[in-house]
């Protein structure tokens, strides 16, 4: 997209200066101009009231969007069962479907999966799209896409969620590419613009240090993916019914050039923070391992995990699907201990969904307190040995 300033018309009035995100909008002598740093992301163009900017996607004639309808999920199967962050997805996609008026959707792909739709029913969707294969059986980045984009073309949903997986992440762009659309991709809020019914897609961005807003205003499905553990589960409907729409499934040969040979399960499983209800979490202010070891042991006597922030990541002290955090994972506890945590606003925004707060730090300034429900000024290697001390098989 090109961006240029049309002289005769600009007042200099700076408000595109304001609007822009990376400081490259600049107002020299009463007049705009893109400075360096512009990424022509066009955040400029919607702040001008004089119409002073304009774009080559302004000179194009506005698409017609009015047959895109239906909000869809893609419903990821996990040895055989319902990826829970496709159910969270589903309840905040009913959300967005009452508000938009239209139907809520799974699209569900697999071989002999039918047995998930009554779960999918329950939890809200009024339709599912159903397509069956034994070439489905495994996921396949080729044959996804292609039985994917034939479904969104067929049926044109206006919107399209998945979840921020490693099947959604190989998923979505691919399928994005194919069909020319925009991607949003690690989601940590969606709402829907009251003005013009457009999906507003909220992701960190520069690091965690800003929030962007960004929609798709010229091409639908609009396209995100959604982090595990950021949206809450939905209230569950038991015994709802839902119209199952079944896909006929032609895969062609150049579709299953990757195939699964084996597979082998790891030796340890790897730890799923976003389904622990309980969460004992550390940062800086514990010094390294020795303090990750003294977690451990709380986590364990309250049959939880432990987790951490980015600084005890990149110290080594934990390993990165630990992180929690913007640029980690979110979690939603039932309880969550934050053991020396200053509690940056990256961090803050991946713990907030957990029901109960717990904050140890010596800094009584702290920013985790403002948001803790119980808040322990003390040193962490004085409160947690006598937490354990309390606990039954904690000593």
């Amino acid at each position: 997209m090109a961006i240029w300033v049309v002289a005769d018309k600009c007042t200099g009035c700076g408000l595109c200066a304001k609007a822009c995100p990376y400081g490259a909008m600049l107002v020299e002598d009463k007049l705009a101009r893109l400075g360096p740093r512009c990424t022509q992301c066009g955040a400029c163009l919607g702040a001008c009231k004089f119409e002073a900017l304009l774009s080559d996607l302004t000179q194009e004639p506005a698409p017609d969007l009015a047959g895109y309808q239906g909000v869809w999920v893609f419903c990821e199967v996990q040895q055989g069962a319902l990826a829970r962050v496709s159910l969270e997805l589903l309840g905040r996609g009913a959300v967005l479907a009452e508000q938009l008026g239209q139907t809520l959707a799974a699209v569900l792909l697999g071989h002999q999966v039918e047995n998930l739709v009554p779960e999918l029913a329950a939890q809200g969707a009024g339709r599912v799209y159903l397509a069956q294969d034994p070439g489905l059986a495994d996921y396949s980045t080729l044959a996804y896409t292609r039985v994917l984009a034939e479904l969104v073309s067929s049926h044109k949903p206006s919107v399209l969620l998945v979840g921020a997986t490693p099947l959604g992440r190989d998923l979505a762009p691919r399928l994005s590419r194919r069909l020319d659309l925009g991607l949003t991709a690690d989601c940590t809020e969606l709402a829907i613009d009251p003005q013009d019914g457009s999906l507003l897609q909220t992701r960190p961005a520069f690091g965690g240090n800003v929030m962007a807003t960004i929609v798709t205003p010229r091409a639908r499905p609009q396209m995100a993916t959604v982090r595990p553990g950021v949206m809450p589960l939905g209230p569950r409907r038991e015994g709802a019914a839902c119209e199952v729409l079944r896909q006929v499934v032609a895969l062609e040969p150049g579709d299953l050039l990757p195939r699964l040979l084996a597979s082998q399960a790891r030796g340890q499983k790897p730890a799923d923070l976003t389904a622990a209800r309980v969460i004992v979490a550390g940062g800086r202010g514990c010094g390294g391992p020795r303090g990750f070891e003294l977690l451990a042991r709380l986590a364990q006597a309250l049959g939880g995990e432990v987790g951490g922030t980015r600084v005890a990541v990149e110290e080594g002290w934990l390993p990165a699907p630990r992180q929690i955090g913007q640029t980690g994972v979110s979690v939603r506890p039932e309880l969550y201990i934050a053991c020396g945590i200053s509690g940056a606003i990256q961090h803050r925004a991946g713990c907030l969904g957990a029901r109960y707060i717990v904050a140890i730090n010596r800094d009584r300034r702290a920013p985790i307190f403002s948001v803790a429900d119980y808040a322990l000024a003390g040193d962490l290697f004085k409160v947690v040995p006598a937490l354990l001390a309390a606990l039954p098989g904690g000593a």
